[in-house]
């Protein structure tokens, strides 16, 4: 995820509690609408915001935190806050499979008894995951960062400590989202919409009556959501998610209520940004071609990252990786848009190249061997 907007997130305060975004609580956003501020096992995003909807036979949580006993803890008190407990979840709406978002929804809604809805496209990653005969031994993005030509942070991945997927704590949702479409939850509606993009069932929910947008993170207020990280892998997921970004801006201008940092006045300000920044890292990436042939790899190394504008070297191990899968997310929109060729080496590791300078036989995304997990 690249850093751009003027308020980092390590400093951004929430308007609706008046406090750093991810400080616990019950933050209300509206009436009958709370922001709950989960932890994360990281330091790369220090926590992700659930939204508990007071709804007319208990509560509906978008989102759900992941499965670790901190968020769950807090995930407890902060119900509490509100006078209810696990008990009175009637329903998650998972806006997409990243695990910060699906894990600990699913294993609240098995043990309590709570709907768990989730995007259909996101089908395909639960199947991996589900997948007992083939026990997972390495990282989900092993494959995909080697055809970035990355496969010495590959293996680095593999070691570290969230890189091999636990299995056994990923279960089916009991609903999954088709198409656009309204949901009820009493007199309110949510618009749900699907914005593929930062995962192929990536779903938000406009509810239009109270101007908000629930966005998971498909529009984040003060980073740029991360492309390319999601298995198995799209053929142009930068694509798709500039298209869910225009799809969005065709809604009312809503508050914007994120996964990750705080609340925001107006998502067609922070779209319209969010298009404006990849129009210019796809500028910056074609011009890092420039009279020569390159893997995803080699080009992120060429490349400044962060608000800072950080050399690639500076970035720690985990977003070397993020970054060398953005930079393929970017590349493969500009073959897809005719501004630069792709072919692959003996080995499958995809080289670019600007359309003018042939390296080779010039080839369409190709479906690289399915990985395994997500964040």
């Amino acid at each position: 995820m690249t850093l751009f907007s003027a308020v980092p997130t390590s400093y951004a305060v929430s308007p609706d509690s008046g406090e750093h975004w991810a400080v616990e609580g019950a933050w209300p956003v509206a009436v009958g609408i709370h922001r709950v501020p989960l932890p994360l096992p990281s330091d790369v995003l220090t926590a992700v915001n659930v939204y508990v909807i007071e709804a007319e036979d208990g509560l509906v949580i978008v989102d759900g935190g992941w499965a670790i006993e901190a968020a769950r803890s807090v995930l407890e008190h902060s119900l509490g806050l509100l006078g209810a407990g696990f008990g009175d979840i009637r329903r998650f709406l998972v806006t997409h499979v990243h695990r910060d978002h699906y894990s600990m929804a699913a294993q609240l809604g098995e043990a309590y008894g709570a709907e768990v809805a989730l995007g259909a496209g996101e089908k395909p990653t639960l199947d991996l995951l589900n997948d007992r005969a083939r026990p997972r031994m390495e990282t989900p993005f092993f494959a995909s960062l080697v055809n970035a030509g990355a496969a010495d942070l590959a293996e680095q991945w593999n070691r570290g400590e969230h890189g091999v997927p636990n299995q056994s704590v990923w279960r089916y949702p009991d609903t999954w989202f088709e198409g656009d479409h309204v949901i009820t939850l009493g007199e309110r509606s949510l618009d749900a919409v699907h914005t593929p993009g930062h995962t192929a069932g990536h779903y938000v929910f406009a509810d239009k009556a109270a101007r908000l947008l629930f966005a998971g993170d498909h529009v984040l207020p003060t980073i740029t959501p991360s492309i390319g990280f999601t298995m198995p892998p799209a053929a142009n997921p930068l694509g798709d998610f500039m298209t869910s970004l225009t799809k969005v801006r065709a809604l009312p201008d809503l508050m914007l209520l994120p996964a990750h940092g705080p609340v925001a006045p107006s998502t067609h300000d922070r779209v319209d940004e969010l298009l404006a920044h990849h129009e210019q890292r796809l500028t910056r990436t074609l011009e890092t071609l420039e009279g020569v042939t390159l893997t995803p790899f080699e080009v992120a190394q060429r490349l400044s990252w962060t608000r800072h504008e950080r050399a690639f070297d500076e970035l720690d191990l985990f977003n070397r990786g993020i970054a060398s899968l953005e930079t393929k997310a970017h590349l493969d929109l500009l073959v897809a848009r005719g501004e630069a060729t792709r072919s692959s080496t003996p080995a499958g590791v995809a080289l670019f190249a600007p359309a003018s300078h042939h390296a080779g036989p010039s080839e369409p995304p190709e479906e690289e061997p399915h990985a395994h997990e997500h964040r």
